[in-house]
């Protein structure tokens, strides 16, 4: 198997933000699962929180549905990656930016998106940040939930994506290059960004996006678990599943590309169905 030259994997190194989880479309189409379970009260109250949030004029800018509630609701879950390069935030290592009234703090958080794989001495918070945004939801006061909410439906989708919770010591597969034969953009990547992308253009919305919740919603209903239960599921994918078998060959096979969509859908749809589930007891 080819890796990326030492120069870019040293960039990698130094570069503090891991890359994305799902892209928009896979927010978008988590958030959506999570909506259509959500009971109307549950519904409201998101909505509630979110007209509070000092983005949500962006938001309903950017959304295209025809109910714009549900619409700002998908926008609001990707926010947390639309914030690493917004120049009003920062890093905690950069100069802090100047704070905006609605927030509590202008830093990007990058390290809530992840968990380094076992034995790595390294970051990553998801899941411990995950329940953190849970009780901040269910107990917090308002400032504190409007502030939440983004997060908590964009880190649910994080956490079901298996590159965010672990690999094998390559930075969740940032350092392993693959190829993908007949690719529309550029077909070598890294794994990590290949499996970023199964969801769909990162543009899906409206009748595309309705068109790709389909195959989801015919996903068996997954058990509710906890978040330990969630990240187990996905380091036994990341033993079998997840990586090509050939380690000698970077070309993904149609086999293997085949196989990862049908994972892709099923963790989505899993993410999307716990989301709202869990949605309905903090909120209700």
């Amino acid at each position: 198997m080819r890796r990326l030259p030492v120069f870019l994997l040293l960039l990698f190194c130094l570069n503090a933000s891991p890359a994305f989880a799902w892209n928009a479309a896979g927010h978008r189409l988590t958030a959506a699962l999570a909506w259509e379970r959500m009971a109307v009260p549950v519904r409201q109250r998101a909505t509630a929180l979110l007209r509070q949030h000092p983005d949500y004029e962006r938001w309903k800018k950017r959304q295209q549905e025809a109910d714009p509630d549900y619409g700002v609701f998908l926008e609001a879950a990707i926010w947390p990656d639309n914030i690493r390069y917004d120049p009003r935030f920062h890093h905690a290592d950069e100069p802090p930016t100047p704070l905006l009234p609605g927030f509590p703090h202008m830093l990007r958080q990058t390290q809530w998106h992840y968990r380094d794989e076992p034995g790595v001495a390294s970051k990553g918070e998801i899941d411990t940040r995950l329940e953190q945004l849970a009780r901040d939801l269910a107990t917090g006061d308002a400032a504190a939930q409007i502030y939440a909410l983004p997060w908590f439906l964009h880190l649910v989708g994080d956490i079901h994506q298996p590159l965010h919770v672990g690999g094998r010591g390559d930075r969740g597969g940032n350092g392993f290059e693959i190829e993908v034969a007949g690719r529309a953009s550029k077909s070598v990547l890294t794994l990590h960004a290949y499996w970023d992308d199964l969801p769909g253009p990162s543009r899906l919305r409206g009748a595309a996006l309705e068109n790709a919740l389909r195959p989801l919603r015919e996903q068996p209903s997954p058990p509710q678990g906890d978040i330990a239960l969630w990240v187990s599921e996905n380091r036994a994918l990341l033993l079998q599943d997840v990586y090509p078998a050939a380690a000698d060959s970077p070309r993904l096979t149609p086999a293997f590309q085949r196989r990862a969509q049908s994972i892709a859908q099923s963790r989505l749809a899993a993410a999307g169905v716990r989301m709202g589930r869990w949605l309905n007891r903090l909120l209700r």
